[in-house]
């Protein structure tokens, strides 16, 4: 397994535990990585959360809204959490996103300070009410041309599907980052979905799909993160055949969280070595 998302980050699985409701915990990030995750990804730090932030988690046929979330918990209590797992080296990546491109640069050199072995910048964040103008390439660049001014930390940056994802994914190289992760759209309303949410599930992943292997198409060479609609090893694999990375994964681990991710970790093992299908979460069964 390749050096992912950073170097010097190796993940034992390509299924990583993307930012959400569920990595909330450091309880809960211990078991997901000792049910075999590659890494996992906190939810997203902000200085200032929304007041109003509503942390319920909605099922719709399209998907589940609101997977990738920004944490009501203060910046103090996550860096204290950074910091027990940083010593006890666990692969666990912070989200984090703050309301200025300096606000984001510190909080991102207060991160690195803990030992945290990289960072992700959250600017496709889920729970801002925002339209596409906020997750445009300018943004991209500034966001994250200003985080690494202030940190040597590894880098990767959340970047939505949609009309001009090539430009802001050359933004986000041109401005130091090591790696994006492509993430389904955020911000207007979607048929079937709802305004200023993340969709996640089965309607998420054919855009993501073909985002990545549209990137890989054209040339781009940095490691790719992909995220949304992954319900089995083999949806896994197919993100990693259009050229991902590696998978985070969200959704799925709602209904089951530490049984549903050890299947997808299985299933993806099993597709890989070409000895099962795993269409489902019970896959790892099969003989």
């Amino acid at each position: 397994m390749p050096d992912f998302p950073f170097p010097g980050l190796r993940a034992k699985s390509p299924v990583i535990v993307g930012s959400g409701r569920l990595t909330g915990q450091e309880r809960t990030i211990r078991r997901l990585l000792a049910q075999g995750a590659g890494a996992v990804v906190t939810p997203t730090i902000h200085p200032a959360p929304p007041e109003a932030l509503d942390e319920r988690i909605l099922r719709l046929p399209v998907g589940m809204p609101g997977g990738a979330a920004c944490s009501k918990r203060p910046v103090d209590h996550w860096l204290r959490m950074l910091r027990s797992l940083a010593d006890a080296s666990l692969p666990v990546i912070a989200s984090v996103h703050a309301d200025s491109p300096a606000e984001l640069g510190m909080l991102a050199r207060a991160v690195e300070i803990t030992g945290c072995p990289g960072v992700e910048l959250g600017i496709s964040c889920v729970d801002e009410e925002s339209d596409s103008e906020d997750d445009s390439p300018q943004r991209v660049y500034d966001d994250t041309y200003e985080t690494r001014c202030w940190v040597e930390l590894p880098l990767s940056v959340r970047v939505a599907v949609g009309e001009g994802l090539e430009d802001r994914v050359r933004a986000a190289i041109a401005a130091g980052a090591d790696a994006v992760t492509i993430c389904p759209r955020t911000g207007g309303p979607e048929p079937g979905g709802t305004s200023g949410h993340d969709r996640a599930g089965p309607g998420a992943g054919p855009p993501v799909l073909a985002a990545v292997r549209r990137l890989r198409r054209r040339g781009f060479g940095l490691p790719i993160a992909a995220r949304g609609g992954v319900a089995s090893g083999r949806e896994v694999v197919d993100y990693l055949r259009a050229g991902a990375d590696v998978v985070q994964v969200d959704t799925a681990p709602h209904t089951d969280a530490y049984g549903a991710l050890r299947s997808l970790v299985t299933g993806t093992e099993r597709v890989l070595a070409g000895i099962g299908t795993d269409t489902g979460p019970s896959a790892e069964t099969a003989p």
